[in-house]
């Protein structure tokens, strides 16, 4: 066997399935013909790093507590920020050298000719020149210093400790870190968040099926009564883009064809995971039992080893923060400190545009006259073979896409400066409501559901991040057309890409949609309001609805708590089972052969729990459900099952085109029967046959690196939300009373050296919904002492 072209067509797979925030999925077939641990492997994840270290920029001292979390205490910020980048590169080095070598389309150099596809789309998009602009424009700031500072932390530890297992298995060592490479991180994750190709894959579906079907799964609009600020009389009702036209690409539009099936199936792989999201929630103090409000928020991303958080505790002067990060990022993302507590979801807005253009060779029309392409060329070097040659070109509004003679043009705005960075520095010193809410205003990308509250009782909601407003035949409309690029269709004023933005033509921060003390507000990545905001990528609202359910009737007892939060993140009732399961036992009643599975559904409480036979038979039928209605007419027009719509919508669609001539009833009892036949042949009894962590995997999925398999609770649509198909769930779940003690878990461990105990400590804790202390609290004993100096 080939262990050289074996090592490298490992890492093209894993790489070829990056996820939210790290480099890391799960890939099972390539290790299993992987040769043994060597001896070199072995020194490498066994030695140990110094427990002195001299930083050139003071002292400071990093405890690990009872749970693995650095505890980093310092004398100055940039002395406390150099130990940050030394503690993740001592814990998950290998996480921060894929993620950053995948942006930069570097990742061919290691492993060969397996990811050549995934640098071109990388190069092509540019997003290590989106972070070099970024650097450059947040370099001079205090926080660029304190980069700096993490930048400097993360390459003492290259230079002078052991590296992890990884790079002894892959046998290549790590670049340097550059403060570049953090503001990558910060593109990597916006990417992870709003990268979205729906604009198009409508556009495909419109050609293929007809105008009327796109429309019929892909509705501008999603139809429910739980949007996320409620028109209850006390909620800011400004909505940008109210009134603006809804009008989308035809199936005749000459833009469909200028995309071409070869360009966007390539694109697909790109794409963020429409499946990851999230849910958060505030609560004021006159709900509450205290008298103080609670904050909580589990973010929905992919599950693996290690996790894609990293939680620390730091502490320099009166600053205390705590909370999680991605690998590579030196601030506290999503936590506390000493003054407040805050939670993000995916709002869903849409930050993406697409353009034709009318070409000619290297030249490109716009407004009249011929332009040359911005152009440069790229050499992508490849392991063991010949570097490939890549054209990236630039219009005015962005990077051209380009596969087998078909171009599409893109505007993002993660393609110029941002000041997100900025921001997430300035939440960590933050001292209540009002520094909150001026830091946010520099938190350009990517668009999230910021909930907060203070120890002042102040409590917030905000969307952040840059939202565009385009026009077309001089009125307003949305982004879900292809424009015309060399007319100037569709532009965003003050936009610069790959340069500095005046942002002038984007919703002013005090339009976009916010509630200044909010009695009780919920986030589900549901639809923002009731009225037109420029969203395509919110989704089905059963969970959003469910939190709402729950927190109004705990909300009259005005008895909440944080078992009452608990409570909630561990709720199980799947409203798509609510409202559908009636309607197929109706079906089904009567037909033969499904009699005891028309028992077991008539008894079931809806809830996606372990030890449920009903659970267990209501996903394996959702699934087959929605095979049966789409999966002939798709694959007749060449779509595959990217394509398929929200789960809202086939649980409402009624159109007969997409149920036969047997009608919605038949299909479902077809799914029901086919669901009973899947079931059997597996040989399950109950959902946590089923739904169990065996998903949750290292990238080399070799016994000795993965997590246990144990069942768990949970599914796509529920609030205590786990998705065993994909490996996406609650990636960090967190409760934050005001006053009060805050608790958290991570699905797995703090760590990413396999032989430490905080590897998998935290996994079964998780995959029972309980939690861990999450203290401000200063603990554990000193493991490494930095020193002022040098070495």
């Amino acid at each position: 066997m080939d262990t050289d072209t074996t090592r490298r067509a490992l890492v093209g797979a894993i790489l070829g399935g990056t996820v939210a925030g790290s480099a890391l999925s799960p890939v099972r077939s390539y290790l299993r013909r992987f040769a043994p641990l060597s001896g070199a492997a072995w020194d490498g994840a066994t030695d140990r790093p110094d427990s002195r270290v001299e930083s050139p920029y003071g002292s400071a001292k990093l405890r690990y507590d009872a749970d693995g979390v650095p505890n980093i205490t310092a004398d100055s910020e940039e002395a406390l920020y150099f130990a940050v980048g030394y503690a993740q590169a001592r814990d998950r080095l290998f996480q921060l050298d894929l993620q950053r070598r995948l942006m930069r389309g570097e990742v061919a150099a290691v492993v060969g000719e397996a990811a050549i596809s995934t640098d071109e789309f990388h190069v092509q998009m540019d997003f290590a020149g989106a972070a070099e602009a970024t650097w450059n424009h947040v370099a001079n700031t205090d926080t660029g210093a304190l980069v700096r500072a993490f930048s400097d932390g993360v390459n003492d530890y290259i230079e002078n400790e052991p590296l992890p297992l990884e790079f002894s298995l892959l046998e290549y060592e790590p670049d340097p870190w550059n403060p570049a490479d953090t503001m990558l991180m910060e593109k990597q994750i916006s990417w992870n968040l709003t990268g979205s190709f729906l604009t198009l894959r409508r556009a495909k579906v419109a050609k293929m099926l007809g105008r009327e079907a796109a429309e019929d799964l892909y509705p501008a609009r999603l139809d429910h009564d739980s949007p996320i600020i409620r028109n209850d009389g006390s909620d800011n009702e400004d909505s940008p883009n109210e009134g603006v036209s809804l009008d989308g690409t035809t199936a005749e539009d000459p833009a469909v064809d200028s995309v071409g099936t070869a360009l966007l199936d390539w694109l697909g792989e790109f794409e963020r995971d429409h499946g990851i999201g999230s849910n958060s929630w505030v609560v004021s103090g006159k709900h509450t039992k205290s008298g103080q409000p609670i904050v909580a928020n589990d973010p929905h991303l992919s599950l693996m080893a290690p996790p894609v958080w990293y939680e620390m505790n730091l502490e320099v002067g009166e600053t205390r923060v705590r909370g999680v990060t991605f690998p590579g990022v030196p601030f506290v993302v999503i936590g506390r400190n000493h003054a407040g507590a805050w939670g993000f979801t995916n709002t869903g807005a849409d930050v993406i545009d697409f353009y034709r253009y009318e070409t000619d060779g290297d030249r490109y029309r716009y407004e009249g006259e011929w332009r040359d392409f911005d152009t440069e060329r790229r050499e992508i070097e490849v392991a063991d073979g010949e570097s490939r040659s890549v054209t990236v070109r630039k219009t005015v509004h962005g990077p051209m896409l380009e596969r087998e003679g078909h171009r599409v043009g893109v505007s993002w705005t993660g393609h110029t400066a941002t000041e997100t960075t900025l921001a997430i520095h300035r939440y960590s010193g933050s001292g209540g409501m009002q520094d909150v809410l001026s830091a946010t205003r520099q938190f350009d990308l990517p668009t999230q559901n910021l909930v907060y509250a203070d120890e002042s009782g102040n409590t917030l909601y905000y969307v952040t991040g840059r939202i565009p407003r385009r026009m077309a035949d001089g009125e307003e409309v949305r982004g879900n057309r292809i424009f015309d690029g060399s007319a100037g269709e569709g532009e965003w004023k003050g936009f610069e890409p790959f340069g500095v933005s005046s942002w002038n033509g984007f919703v002013p921060f005090e339009e976009k949609p916010h509630v200044v003390n909010p009695d009780v507000l919920a986030t589900a990545n549901q639809r923002v309001t009731d009225d037109r905001f420029p969203s395509e990528g919110y989704s089905s609202p059963y969970r959003g609805k469910r939190i709402y359910e729950l927190l109004d009737q705990a909300a009259e007892s005005e008895a909440i708590d944080v078992a009452t939060m608990k409570k909630i993140q561990d709720d199980t009732r799947d409203l798509r089972a609510e409202r559908l399961v009636p309607e197929l036992l109706d079906s089904a009643r009567g037909k033969d052969g499904l009699q005891s599975a028309i028992e077991t559904l008539s008894n079931w409480n809806y809830r996606m729990e372990r030890d449920s036979r009903g659970a267990l038979l209501f996903v394996h039928w959702f699934d087959a459900f929605r095979k049966e209605t789409f999966d002939d007419e798709f694959k007749r027009a060449g779509l595959d099952e990217d394509y398929y719509p929200r789960d809202w919508v086939l649980a409402n669609l009624e159109a007969e085109r997409w149920f036969g001539g047997d009608g919605r009833k038949a299909v479902m009892v077809r799914a029901l029967r086919n669901a009973i036949e899947t079931i059997d042949e597996e040989g399950y009894d109950t959902f946590g046959d089923y739904n169990t962590t065996r998903t949750i995997t290292h990238p080399f999925d070799q016994s000795f690196l993965n997590y246990p398999e144990l069942p768990t609770d949970g599914a796509s649509h529920t609030v205590n939300n786990y998705r065993v198909e994909s490996a996406v769930g609650s990636s960090w779940r967190m409760i934050c009373p005001m006053g009060g003690d805050s608790e958290a878990i991570l699905p797995g461990g703090n760590s990413g050296e396999y032989f430490s105990d905080h590897y998998r400590d935290q996994l079964e804790a998780w995959a029972n919904t309980e939690y861990k202390p999450m203290s401000l609290e200063i603990r554990g004993e000193v493991a490494v002492t930095f020193h002022g100096g040098e070495r």
